[in-house]
């Protein structure tokens, strides 16, 4: 499958991790999915709620904070989703950053993962944006970098 987006998608994204930075930022994807792309529409900046409290996990993520890990809360997923089918669009991905780290998925990415959606993740180096890359789950449930495209060609299909 294919990821299309335009320029000013990436700013978006980009400028939240720089803004967040050191802490990880988070935010979904919306748009619209066919059987052959993901056509990304808009980009849905939202806070990272991450708390040690909150996670029922077996690793030892009390000693993680946010510089290390993000969580969209289920209340404002469950808001966006509904703006995003009020506008009939879906989401399809989260994106997020890895403070002075590369921009490959973690394990904890992984794990926490969702079928189908696209993962970009931005590396913020220094409290600037320097690369980001788009991941998806396989059948496998390990990510792999998913195919993209970035135009603002799209613009038009959006209308």
């Amino acid at each position: 499958m294919l990821l299309k987006l335009r320029p000013n998608h990436i700013q978006v994204i980009q400028s939240h991790a720089e803004g967040t930075y050191p802490e990880e930022c988070c935010g979904l994807l919306l748009g619209k999915l066919s059987v052959e792309e993901k056509l990304l529409v808009e980009v849905r900046s939202l806070e990272n709620t991450w708390s040690p409290e909150i996670i029922d996990d077996p690793a030892p993520e009390s000693t993680k904070t946010k510089q290390q890990r993000y969580t969209i809360a289920p209340d404002v997923m469950l808001r966006e989703m509904r703006y995003a089918r009020a506008r009939n669009l879906q989401v399809i991905g989260i994106y997020h950053s890895h403070p002075d780290h590369p921009a490959m998925p973690s394990e904890c990415d992984r794990r926490n993962a969702w079928s189908l959606y696209s993962y970009i993740i931005v590396s913020v180096q220094q409290g600037k944006a320097q690369d980001w890359q788009n991941w998806v789950l396989d059948t496998h449930h390990q990510f792999q970098p998913e195919d993209f495209s970035v135009t603002d060609e799209i613009a038009r299909m959006c209308h």
